[in-house]
C-alpha cells in the first residue's frame, strides 16, 4: 500500500494558525506502522457505535450507516484500495476520514465520548490479545514436536554436562523434556499476561472519562474483554501489559537461544550428536563442505532485539507523568517487533525440531568418555556401607588412575577397581554401564527411560 502525503485538514486544526511543518508532519506520523491495527480499530469503533446507540447518543439509522461504512472501509483496506495518508497522522484518523467521506456527518459523530488516547489503548490490547492466542498455539505446536522427539529417543544415551564438562549420562528424551518444561512455564506466563491485557480502556476518553452517558460494560462485552479499567488516568497511560508481554518474549527467546546454542554445539563436527534437516541450514559461498546451522544461530541472535524491545519500553515509561504523552507513540514498534520475532522463531523451531536426526552411536560413544558413571560408583559404595564423603574420595582416586592409564571406569578390570576399596565387588560393573546408570534414576523427574515415557504421557494430556 502507498502512503500518501496530502494536505487534508487536521481534526484538531481549529486551535492553530499555520499548517504543520512538512518534516514535523512526517516525523510525528505513526500511520506507517500503526496501520497494522486497522482490524482492531474498526472492531473497537463498531462496538463504540453500538454502545452509543444503546445509550441513545446515536440514532439507529446513524449506527447502521457507521457500521456499513466501517465494513466498507475494512474491505477497502483488505482489498488494497485504501490510500494511507501521513497528513492524517495515524490509523485512527485515516479510518475516520475515509468513513466520513463515505457516509457524511454520521461519520463525524462516531468519535463522540472517546479520545484517540483510549482508542489506541483499546486497539493495542485487542491486537495483542489476538497475537497472544496465535503465539500460544505456536508454543503448543513446538511442545508437541518436543514430546514426539522425546518419546522417539527415550532411551538414546548422551552425556549430560555441567560447566560443559561430562557429568552423568542422561537420555536424549529427558533432555528434550527439559526444553518442554521451559516452554510450559513460558506458556503459563503468556496466559497470565493475557488476563491483564484483556481489560478495556475504552470510555476513559482523553484522561478523565466523558460526560456522555456511556455504558462501558456493554462495550466490553461486545469486544470480549473480561472487564474495564477502573481509573481513567491509568487506563490511557498504562503500558504495563505491553511491558509484561515483552518480558515474556524476552524469557521465551532466552530459552530458544539456549536450545539454539545446544543445537549449534551438537551439530558441530566435534560433537556430531544431531543432524539438522538441510532445509533449515545453509552453505558457504567459498567452502563447499559447510552446512551451517543458520536457523538456531539466527534465533540466538534475534534474542538480542527482543531484550532491546523490553528495555526500550521500560525506558519509555519510566519518566512519564500521568496521563497520556506523545512518548507513547513509541510503544508500538518495539511491541510489534517482539510479536513478529516471537512468532517467527516459534514457527521455525516447531517446524525444525520434529525433523532432527539423533546420532545415537556418537552420543553413546561420547558418554563413555569423561567418567560419566563416577557418581554411580560412589552411590554403589554408599549402598555397601561407605560414607558418601569417603566414597567420593575413593572414586576420585579411581578417576585419577583412569586419567593416567587412559581408561574409563567401565574399562578397568575388577583387580584395578578393587584396589581402591574392599567394598568394590564383582557386581560393580552392573552400575558402571550407561544403561544401568540411566535406568537407576527411576523416579519422577529422573532420566530413566521409563520415567521419560511417563513424563511424555503426562504432558500430552495437558498440551
Amino acid at each position: 500500500m502507498s502512503i500518501e502525503n496530502n494536505s487534508s485538514d487536521k481534526p484538531w486544526a481549529g486551535r492553530f494558525t499555520e499548517p504543520t511543518d512538512a518534516f514535523v508532519e512526517a516525523f510525528t506520523s505513526s500511520v506507517g506502522f500503526d496501520k497494522r491495527l486497522y482490524k482492531h480499530d474498526i472492531d473497537g469503533s463498531l462496538a463504540h457505535a453500538r454502545m452509543l446507540t444503546h445509550v441513545g447518543v446515536l440514532t439507529a439509522d446513524e449506527c447502521e450507516a457507521i457500521v456499513t461504512g466501517l465494513e466498507e472501509v475494512r474491505a477497502d483496506i483488505e482489498g488494497g484500495a485504501f490510500d494511507w495518508s501521513v497528513a492524517l497522522e495515524d490509523v485512527h484518523m485515516n479510518i475516520e476520514a475515509k468513513l466520513t467521506d463515505k457516509i457524511g456527518i454520521a461519520g463525524k459523530k462516531l468519535h463522540t465520548g472517546r479520545s484517540r488516547n483510549d482508542q489506541v489503548a483499546t486497539d493495542i490490547r485487542l491486537y495483542l490479545r489476538d497475537e497472544i492466542d496465535l503465539i500460544a498455539t505456536e508454543i503448543k505446536r513446538l511442545q508437541t514436536g518436543l514430546l514426539d522427539l522425546a518419546e522417539r529417543e527415550a532411551d538414546a544415551i548422551l552425556p549430560g554436562f555441567t560447566h560443559l564438562q561430562v557429568a552423568q549420562p542422561v537420555v536424549f528424551g529427558h533432555h528434550m523434556m527439559a526444553w518442554f518444561e521451559m516452554l510450559k512455564r513460558d506458556h503459563s506466563r503468556l496466559m497470565d499476561c493475557r488476563k491483564r491485557v484483556n481489560v478495556m480502556p475504552l470510555g476513559a476518553a482523553a484522561l478523565a472519562g466523558t460526560s456522555y452517558p456511556i455504558d462501558r460494560e456493554f462495550s466490553a462485552k461486545l469486544l470480549g474483554f473480561d472487564g474495564v479499567c477502573e481509573n481513567s488516568l491509568d487506563a490511557v497511560s498504562d503500558r504495563d501489559f505491553a511491558i509484561e508481554f515483552c518480558a515474556f518474549a524476552a524469557t521465551l527467546l532466552m530459552h530458544l537461544s539456549r536450545f539454539s546454542e545446544e543445537l549449534v554445539i551438537w551439530a558441530s563436527a566435534q560433537f556430531d550428536f544431531v543432524e539438522l534437516p538441510d532445509r533449515f541450514c545453509t552453505g558457504s559461498s567459498i567452502m563447499p563442505q559447510k552446512k551451517n546451522p543458520d536457523v538456531p544461530e539466527l534465533v540466538r541472535g534475534k534474542t538480542g532485539r527482543v531484550f532491546g524491545s523490553l528495555m526500550s519500553l521500560l525506558t519509555l515509561m519510566k519518566g512519564q507523568p500521568l496521563a497520556y504523552n506523545k512518548d507513547n507513540q513509541e510503544d508500538k514498534e518495539p511491541l510489534f517487533d517482539s510479536i513478529d520475532t516471537v512468532r517467527g522463531s516459534l514457527r521455525v523451531f516447531a517446524d525444525m525440531v520434529p525433523a532432527i536426526e539423533v546420532k545415537r552411536d556418537n552420543m553413546e560413544r561420547a558418554a563413555l568418555s569423561g567418567f560419566s558413571t563416577a557418581t554411580d560408583l560412589a552411590d554403589y559404595l554408599v549402598r555397601n556401607g561407605v560414607a558418601f564423603r569417603d566414597a567420593h574420595e575413593v572414586v576420585g582416586k579411581a578417576v585419577r588412575f583412569g586419567v593416567e592409564t587412559n581408561k574409563d571406569l567401565a574399562e578397568m578390570s575388577f583387580e584395578e577397581l578393587s584396589q581402591f576399596s574392599p567394598e568394590i565387588k564383582q557386581d560393580v560393573f552392573e552400575v558402571l554401564t550407561l544403561q544401568g546408570s540411566v535406568a537407576a534414576r527411576d523416579h519422577i523427574g529422573g532420566t530413566a527411560p521409563s520415567q521419560v515415557r511417563a513424563a511424555v504421557k503426562r504432558a500430552r494430556d495437558n498440551v
